[in-house]
């Protein structure tokens, strides 16, 4: 399918700038996926939209902060956003501007020097740090790696260290948040146990290959990274038991639905993974795992489009994409929801 199939207009205007407060406040957009209905409701409604028995799932990785800002040699600015450990002292890293970051370069975080030790095959560059770990680096100067289309993404305020960040988060590793889960409380996760739907919870470590657009003609043509996941027996265990008594696999986010299909076999059934969620949701994939998606709106010509448009459907998306459009709804990690079920 061409790539410009996944393409829709934006204004800047739609873009969230700012989580909704509180954070089950954002609208929440519903999108049958047996028909043509859609419904304006609110996060905060989950408890009266699932149903007593549903597994929702929830990916527990935590946001590091994976953000730095250093200077070349020459104290020009370079921008780092740290995406994996290669070693405790050496990084991939995406970097910008590229032409500040060609093997054998020196950089400085601070008072850390940084050596540029490879160019990567995707663009990335291998970074080293001369003493300590990177770890440790991005404990001291790292900073919450908001998205570029939030303006403030160089200089994240106060909140951003709380809001870019799931209140269930558990397990450092992801370079951006699974933003689905930004809309849920603490309280709103009571009132949903007390409603009846069990919450389990899978790890994925968000990586670039979520967040970079499509570059190829066709969806076919693009490549899709895996990212590192794990799903435990014991939560295998449990929504295998929910499916065979009928009971709906809710998947908050896409990354929760790469996983779990990533996991399950071709009768259904999920198996532990600890290991590469490798899977490319596109349409025509047949979903084994995951009956509804609670999932943020997506950018366009992104894998994540693909994925929700192969879930309910390319046109139905797009459809419910200018509605969203027309009523205000906000787009985006900060942004408001859709629950397609």
């Amino acid at each position: 399918m061409d790539l410009a199939d996944f393409d829709y207009e934006l204004p800047a205007s739609a873009i969230a700038q700012a989580p909704p407060e509180p954070r089950d406040g954002a609208r929440l957009l519903v999108i049958e996926r047996a028909g043509d209905g859609l419904a304006d409701r609110r996060v905060a409604d989950l408890p009266l939209l699932l149903r007593a028995g549903d597994c929702l799932v929830v990916n527990d990785s935590r946001v590091i902060p994976a953000r730095v800002l250093a200077e070349d040699a020459e104290g020009r600015p370079v921008e780092l956003l740290f995406v994996e450990p290669v070693t405790d002292e050496a990084w991939r890293a995406m970097v910008r501007p590229g032409r500040r970051c060609r093997p054998g370069a020196h950089l400085r975080a601070g008072a850390v020097r940084l050596r540029v030790v490879a160019t990567e095959e995707d663009g990335t560059r291998l970074i080293a740090r001369e003493h300590g770990s990177i770890a440790a680096l991005l404990e001291g100067a790292g900073m919450p790696p908001l998205p570029p289309y939030i303006a403030r993404h160089a200089k994240p305020a106060p909140e951003d260290w709380e809001r870019y960040q799931t209140v269930y988060a558990r397990t450092p590793g992801s370079v951006a948040a699974p933003t689905a889960g930004l809309h849920f409380s603490d309280a709103l996760l009571a009132r949903l146990r007390a409603a009846g739907v069990e919450t389990h919870a899978i790890t994925l470590h968000v990586g670039p290959a979520t967040f970079r657009p499509i570059k190829a003609p066709t969806i076919e043509a693009h490549t899709l990274p895996a990212e590192r996941a794990v799903v435990t027996a014991a939560t295998a265990a449990a929504l295998n038991a929910a499916r065979a008594e009928g009971r709906r696999i809710v998947a908050v986010g896409t990354t929760v639905t790469r996983t779990l299909e990533s996991a399950a076999g071709g009768d259904g059934r999920l198996a532990p993974l600890d290991g590469p969620a490798s899977i490319y949701v596109r349409p025509g994939h047949r979903f084994r795992a995951v009956d509804a998606l609670l999932t943020n709106f997506h950018l366009p010509r992104s894998s994540l489009l693909v994925l929700v448009a192969a879930f309910a459907g390319r046109e139905r998306i797009l459809r419910a994409y200018r509605h969203a459009l027309a009523a205000g709804y906000r787009f985006y990690s900060y942004g408001d929801a859709t629950l397609i079920a």
